[in-house]
């Protein structure tokens, strides 16, 4: 009885493995026909990931995001072969198991990098709606430069010390931009105390006539010199200037407040009218 035993387990293994042949056999014109499938889809994903990368480069200019829509493109294609194939070989648990497997990856990984996916996400809404481009000085989360990179992840921006500042995209996209490079014009407006003994009129005339022989201000647009108040506890009535200068230049606006300033101050005092 026990001589027995080994010639049973042998006679078991040799059925299993001639039932594996059998099906092997009966299988291989299917097997066939998958890779078949499965390689004229991987021809048609390489054709239509090179008319995908084309087609958004021209809309985008931004060979990162025609590079990320292109593979996109590609994947799905290419992830279409494969379930079709495996339909083929009559393996449609494979296909509901991977199916469910991808959808339940797909979610762990969207909370795992959230705050990634969302910098991912902006990054293309700001490469195609174009906020601003490179070369731009713009004014975002508190920090004022000019953009040197714009990434998918982050935006890189030189300040006026020198400082690189990398901004992710998330908090680009969500808070205000002051685009400076896209604002032809910028507005001045200065305040300056005079006091109430001296001659409000001759004050104003100066003020007038220096903003009026600055070579940067815009001579088509309005220039006021305006009383707006008074300051009781100091007994001084406060004039405000206001006027316009182009922002082709970037140190423009500061470099006219500055002449503005110490001119209007030094000829003031001059005339003892400050």
């Amino acid at each position: 009885m026990e001589s027995n035993q080994p010639v049973g387990y042998l006679e078991m293994i040799y059925n299993k493995l001639h039932g594996w042949l059998d099906t092997a056999v009966k299988m291989l014109p299917n097997l066939v026909v998958a890779i078949l499938v499965f390689i004229f889809f991987l021809f048609i994903a390489r054709f239509i990931r090179k008319i995908t990368y084309s087609f958004s480069n021209r809309l985008s200019e931004a060979p990162a995001i025609s590079n990320l829509v292109a593979s996109i493109v590609y994947l799905i294609f290419l992830l279409i072969g494969v379930f079709i194939a495996l339909n083929v070989l009559r393996l449609d648990k494979a296909v509901t198991s991977l199916l469910a497997g991808a959808g339940i990856i797909g979610l762990a990984l969207g909370f795992a990098f959230q705050d990634l996916t969302a910098n991912f996400i902006s990054g293309i809404f700001i490469t195609f709606k174009k906020p601003f481009e490179v070369g731009h000085v713009i004014e975002t989360n508190g920090f004022t430069g000019t953009v040197s990179e714009i990434e998918l992840r982050s935006t890189t921006m030189v300040t006026d010390d020198g400082l690189h500042v990398i901004i992710p995209n998330k908090d680009v996209f969500q808070k205000p931009i002051i685009n400076h490079s896209l604002t032809p014009m910028r507005r001045i407006v200065l305040t300056f105390a005079i006091p109430m003994n001296v001659q409000l009129a001759d004050a104003e005339r100066i003020i007038t006539d220096i903003v009026k022989g600055m070579k940067d201000v815009q001579p088509d647009k309005p220039k006021t010199v305006l009383f707006t108040g008074i300051d009781g506890v100091n007994n001084k009535a406060l004039v405000r200037l206001v006027c316009w200068v182009s922002s082709s230049m970037p140190d423009a606006y500061d470099r006219v407040v500055h002449e503005l300033v110490t001119q209007v101050v030094v000829k003031l005092k001059s005339a003892s009218l400050m």
